[in-house]
């Protein structure tokens, strides 16, 4: 199944992961459709795609095969492209303040839940440290793909909710550097701590200034003189190397292909742009979903000791984020939407649990708790969200052409 990049694939190779390819995107539509008829995310029948198609049920999908992994990175970076075009930065800093209380808040309570559970439970030091940091991070890409299938992208909420996603996130590549130094037994001091914090905050708003100068007369060449099939090409181009840029300078990919959204999201060809994406993303954004699901083994959870832990996680990682909503208490709003909104923890809290298990912090039963309570808040988010929040009145069909939408399909 594994492609060797430093060599050519032989036919048997490429056949393989074709096969792969097909299943994956066959049963992700087919489950996502399925989903959708009877009230729910389509991202639902995603990710349980991808839990029958990994070790769990069929064995079909290798969810850590080099090249999957990376169709799913790619899939996540177009996401996170395409949500920063939908986003308006004026209104989302109008909404700072909030992100910001609820993205600190949104740290805190769940790793103290999470660090004082660890130690309940009379589990290792150091794994108190990395179940606590499991617990901090949220996937914005879920989130995010369930406000745009309901057309609520623009809502003042989910304005709040991407702002505190993104804090979340760089604010977890802070903790996970940190808890890495300790696992690593080296030592932790206050300029290592500043250093990683104003890399993660510097890219953005440094992006934000420069590309904010730069991308719009670029843009305008590119209308002027290029093809119209060009320009969505060209922006996709320019997001790959804003995302990698990102992940080489300490921040993630995922934060680079959001703030390229961001740049290009005031421009007139913006709706142009988000087409021309949307369509690449028919193909590589449900493979990130069905690799999601496929990262965790059902299996496992058979077990009394993982199911005792995975469930005191889960607890305080839904308590924990939930909580969040309510720590802008100067702004008046839905804040159990936000609460909600804040809860999955999808591929980014298996990272920081693989990490753990890397560094030899965690067993496989540690992980495989971990894996449930990613797999549960995961699922967990759509369901509420779509209770709590109704389909906009007015929102174009999701299967209009050309529509603003398109990306809620992908």
């Amino acid at each position: 199944m594994l492609l060797d990049l430093g060599a050519p694939p032989d036919v048997s190779e490429v056949s393989s992961l074709l096969l792969v390819l097909a299943a994956m995107l066959g049963l992700a539509k087919l489950l996502g459709d399925l989903c959708e008829r009877v009230g729910q995310a389509a991202v639902i029948g995603e990710l349980l795609a991808g839990v029958l198609l990994g070790p769990s049920v069929f064995r079909l999908v290798d969810p850590h095969a080099s090249i999957l992994e990376a169709f799913s990175e790619i899939g996540v970076v177009i996401l996170l492209f395409q949500i920063g075009l939908e986003t308006d930065l004026r209104k989302m800093l109008k909404v700072g303040s909030a992100a910001f209380a609820v993205a600190m808040v949104g740290v805190l309570v769940p790793f103290s839940l999470g660090y004082a559970a660890s130690r309940a439970l009379g589990l290792p030091p150091l794994a108190d440290l990395v179940l606590g940091a499991t617990l901090t991070a949220t996937s914005v890409g879920i989130t995010a793909r369930v406000l745009s299938d309901l057309g609520r992208l623009q809502d003042p909420e989910s304005q709040v909710v991407l702002g505190a996603a993104v804090i979340d996130d760089v604010i977890g590549l802070i903790i996970l550097a940190v808890v890495s130094d300790v696992v690593a037994g080296g030592e932790v001091t206050m300029g290592s701590v500043v250093r990683n914090t104003l890399t993660a905050f510097g890219f953005i708003i440094a992006a934000v200034l420069v590309g904010g100068r730069l991308v719009p007369p670029v843009v305008r060449l590119l209308a002027r003189y290029g093809k119209p099939a060009s320009l969505p090409v060209m922006a996709l181009t320019l997001a790959f190397i804003v995302a990698v840029l990102a992940d080489q300078l300490g921040s993630a990919m995922i934060i680079g292909a959001f703030t390229a959204g961001l740049l290009f999201a005031p421009t007139p060809q913006a709706h142009q742009i988000q087409e021309g994406v949307v369509r690449v993303g028919y193909f590589f954004v449900p493979l990130f979903f069905v690799h999601v699901g496929a990262l965790v083994d059902a299996r496992a959870f058979a077990d009394p000791r993982v199911l005792l832990v995975g469930g005191i996680l889960i607890a305080c990682a839904v308590v924990g984020k939930v909580v969040a909503g309510w720590a802008p208490f100067w702004w008046k709003g839905r804040k159990l939407v936000i609460g909600v909104g804040m809860i999955p923890r999808g591929e980014v809290g298996l990272i920081f649990a693989t990490a753990g298990v890397t560094k030899g912090v965690l067993d496989d039963k540690l992980f495989a708790a971990c894996a449930m309570m990613v797999m549960a808040t995961t699922f967990l988010a759509p369901i509420l969200l779509k209770q709590l929040l109704s389909r906009r009145e007015g929102a174009p069909p999701q299967d209009e052409p050309g529509s603003a939408e398109l990306v809620s399909r992908v």
